[in-house]
């Protein structure tokens, strides 16, 4: 690109591409990451301004952003993880703001580029014991996913003939269907078919998904049971016309002589609509509730939680392909997180048997969760529509569909009863918890093992509790990250606050104090508390007091708020106590005669960086022998998609642990290819964790600075800090992404996402417009996180938990007593309560706009009260 571009001839301005010039293209390293660029960028655009007389106008109509613009136009932009961050304040160097940009400077100046939306510290223990495992590298496919080159199921070019489906689903919750019927008269000239449960094949069952606590069909049949649930399967010949018939199409329905819908879970207990929880999933309380209640100075009784859902909102909605092949045979390309019981439950929904469909998964654009279960019936129903028609059919279900079918996480009523002595240490604890769990059981029956595996990470002395699955006419709820554990901790800290509040004693004193010895730490977690040096939440607890300099903002915080009426701030300090399960999960790994390697595992490839962590564990399994002489090992092994007909038994790839999981089966396939004799260049195996080593615990603390602006109910996340424990990370860039993403998303379910349904329990929320989530400006300003390779579990991994909330919750009740003092109300004899998620709205509401009428009315009581004492005087 040596010769001068010229653009325009559109209008009577001509414009030069002065930079394109300057900057020689084919110069550019095909490496060379966005970041790298924008930096680049900075450097080269100081280059341009120097030389003014070349810079062209702008053509008529057409401005430059200032900083200010380019800051509000990006802090609007989705994000479900921190990588953004710097790739945003890049971007704003393209800005041309003269009070940014120093005129006729000759050099770069750093300290001229813009202020950052907000800066992190990443502190990581590196370890080359097992090299290259342990090492940060890059994110495998990072480079491709950047350029857009990464193959997703929708970009899997349409096969000849494809057609298109989509779902049309109920408004009702219990009904009667008459019939279904398109209200727009060119539709049915786009529509191929119409498939309902009445389409199902001869012997095949109307089944959309399964796990070993039941079913859910794919279709309702003569009634349906709850708003949201497909009724049908609309095909045409692209995805604009069926989107558009399952938009225009209307259901009859009749609703006489049919029971009330269930559309709450105290409805549900009323009328005994419960899920049963097995044996063996349940729970099992600590201690002697009576006598530890009996041991308290002090008790609060039957105080309540409510908690929300909240939506996966994952980049890639549900998506499939299926592919009718040779001999009744089916090929399906799913976006899913358990491709094999996507397998079992075509197969069973069609009545073939299982070696005829074959299903297929490279990667998925994000889950969360909702491409496990909830990804089923969308495979399902393609599968049904291709074998059905003869033809290719696929889906991209839309953004609306999507939220308003896939359920989310569940929501809970508790009740809970505490007792405690007059130093804030607890004795005993009481729980009655109801859990939404929809329409199906789906996986809701772990709920009650998760919620108090979480809850335990205090001692409380004596635990009892009692929990109930319950049935309702709503969506089926299903595993959203950390399912139950995010409820569990949440509890766990609105208890420790409460006591606290009746004491009025400093919050993280009760935490303190209530932290776990080893000996209770034996007691609460019988089966995974390990030794004492891998009880690492001590270390931890102090470490992060002083990274953070937790006491000293603790007082220039208590000072801020006195000093400032309209802006509050709160500082919280709380511990992590993740209990880990590993799972059996099975693997391939292939030499090929060039020496490079192929590797296949049951896990699928979320965004988590499962690939990159196996690739390094195959490096260094293999590093004993030389594959293809010299070279980089990790630059020859590969990983694949995953195909259920290749590598079966997959499992579920799900609850944190699928990665170091997949990694011992792979260490376990290369021991056989390096150290047996005779052996077939190809090797299998199934790694099935030991029983005495298959739960563990991971620690951590995070501390969160929150400030709150009483006028309008904004708040700032200040700064955050977070110490975790992993064991020895099989890659600490990775991990650290997944810590940083994990809290993001938990900030979105306690402060921003309203999950709102209507009063037939349609899902309302069912867009951007209505559903916030997380943006680049709700990223803390200040963000560190630290991984502690303590090395006591070579296999730990990573869970998702949140302080945020609670400093949130202690800002607003700054607020919140400077409030009831303006209102000269007796503080004694109010409870604070702050819901979740903690929504400007309901900030605004707790001490928002009306805080200026109240405040003004204190200062006129107050001017009055001193009159009247001189007065007297």
């Amino acid at each position: 690109m040596g010769g001068k571009q010229q653009h325009g001839g559109t209008r009577h301005s001509v414009v030069f591409a002065v930079n394109g010039e300057k900057f020689e293209v084919s110069s550019v390293d095909p490496s060379t990451t966005l970041l790298e660029f924008l930096r680049y960028h900075t450097r080269f655009k100081t280059l341009v301004d120097a030389e003014k007389t070349h810079r062209p106008e702008p053509p008529p109509g057409l401005s430059k952003l200032t900083i200010s613009e380019a800051e509000k136009a990006i802090a609007g932009n989705l994000c479900r993880c921190t990588g953004y961050r710097p790739i945003a304040d890049a971007c704003k160097s393209f800005a041309a703001d003269d009070s940014h940009v120093q005129q006729n400077h000759e050099q770069f100046d750093e300290s001229k580029v813009p202020t950052l939306l907000s800066s992190a510290e990443q502190v990581v223990q590196l370890s080359r014991e097992y090299y290259p495992v342990g090492e940060p590298i890059t994110k495998s496919g990072a480079a491709l996913q950047a350029s857009g080159e990464a193959i997703y199921v929708d970009d899997i070019p349409s096969p000849i003939n494809c057609l298109y489906g989509a779902f049309i689903y109920s408004t009702k919750p219990l009904a009667r269907i008459k019939g279904i019927e398109f209200k727009s008269e060119s539709v049915p000239d786009v529509v191929t078919a119409l498939l309902s449960y009445k389409d199902i094949p001869e012997g095949g069952q109307n089944i959309g998904s399964k796990t070993i606590f039941g079913s859910e069909p794919l279709f309702a049949d003569e009634h349906t049971r709850c708003a949201g649930q497909p009724v049908a399967f609309v095909v045409a010949d692209s995805q604009k016309n069926a989107d558009r018939a399952a938009d225009v199409a209307v259901v009859d329905y009749e609703m006489g002589n049919l029971e009330p819908p269930i559309l709450s879970v105290e409805e549900a207990v009323d009328r005994s609509s419960l899920f049963e929880v097995p044996s063996f999933l349940y729970p099992k309380p600590v201690g002697d509730i009576s006598k530890g209640m009996n041991e308290a100075d002090h008790r609060i009784l039957a105080a309540e939680i409510k908690l929300g859902s909240q939506y996966y909102f994952y980049m890639e909605t549900q998506t499939a392909l299926a592919v009718p092949d040779e001999d009744n045979c089916l090929v399906v390309y799913s976006s899913i997180q358990c491709p094999e019981s996507a397998h079992a439950t075509i197969a069973r929904c069609l009545g073939i048997p299982e070696h005829n469909v074959r299903v297929i998964t490279r990667r998925v654009g994000g889950a969360f969760g909702g491409k496990a279960i909830k990804a089923m019936p969308v495979a399902t129903a393609c599968a049904l529509a291709a074998y059905k028609l003869c033809r290719p059919v696929r889906i991209y279900v839309k953004r609306k569909t999507d939220m308003i079918m896939v359920g989310g996480r569940h929501p809970m009523k508790i009740t809970y009863s505490v007792g405690f002595k007059s130093n804030g240490k607890i004795t005993a604890l009481q729980l009655n918890i109801l859990i939404d769990a929809g329409l199906s059981p789906d996986v809701s029956p772990i709920m009650p093992s998760n919620m108090i595996g979480a809850l335990k990470k205090y001692d409380w002395g004596a635990l009892h509790f009692d929990i109930k699955v319950c049935r309702t006419n709503l969506p089926s709820r299903s595993a959203m990250r950390a399912p139950g554990e995010v409820q569990g901790s949440f509890i766990a800290e609105a208890v420790i606050e409460h006591v606290a509040s009746t004491l009025s004693m400093e919050v993280d004193f009760v935490r303190n104090i209530n932290l776990h010895t080893h000996k209770s730490l034996n007691l609460f977690y019988e089966s995974s508390a390990g030794e004492y040096a891998e009880y690492t939440l001590p270390l931890i607890w102090d470490k992060l007091a002083v990274s953070s300099s937790f006491n000293q903002r603790t007082e220039m915080i208590k000072e801020f708020n006195r000093s400032n009426l309209w802006r509050k701030k709160g500082v919280c300090r709380l511990p992590i106590v993740h209990e880990v399960t590993l799972r059996s999960t099975p693997g391939k790994v292939s030499i090929l005669s060039d020496g490079s390697v192929v590797v296949e595992v049951g896990g699928i490839e979320m965004g988590q960086g499962l690939w990159t962590k196996v690739k390094q564990m195959a490096a260094f399994a293999l590093s004993s022998i030389k594959c293809g002489g010299t070279g980089n090992l990790l630059e020859k092994v590969r990983v694949v998609q995953a195909d259920t007909l290749s590598v079966i038994q997959g499992g579920f790839t799900a609850g944190s642990t699928t990665s170091e999981a997949s990694c011992q089966v792979v260490r376990d396939c290369c021991n056989i290819l390096a150290h047996l004799q005779s052996v077939n260049l190809s090797a299998s195996s199934m790694y099935v964790p030991d029983f005495t080593s298959m739960q563990y615990l991971n620690y951590g603390a995070a501390v969160s600075e929150v400030e709150v602006n009483l006028l309008t109910g904004e708040t700032t996340i200040v700064r955050s800090d977070i110490i975790y424990d992993c064991g020895q990370s099989l890659n600490p860039a990775v991990d650290l992404g997944q810590i940083e993403g994990a809290f993001v998303q938990g900030i979105g379910f306690f402060m921003l996402e309203e999950y709102a349904a209507n009063s037939d329990g349609l899902v309302v929320s069912e867009g951007t417009w209505t559903y916030k989530i997380p943006t680049l400006d709700t990223i803390p300003k200040k963000f560190n996180v630290e991984i502690l390779n303590s090395g006591h579990h070579k296999q730990r991994v990573l869970s998702s938990k949140v302080s945020v909330h609670c400093a949130t919750r202690a800002a607003i009740r700054e607020a919140w007593k400077q409030l009831l003092s303006w209102s000269q109300l007796d503080q004694s004899d109010l409870t604070f309560d702050l819901e979740v998620p903690a929504t400007m709205q309901v900030v605004k509401e707790l001490c928002g706009l009306d805080s200026v009428e109240k405040y003004l009315q204190w200062r006129m009581a107050e001017s009055k009260r001193a009159c009247h004492q001189r007065d007297g005087l």
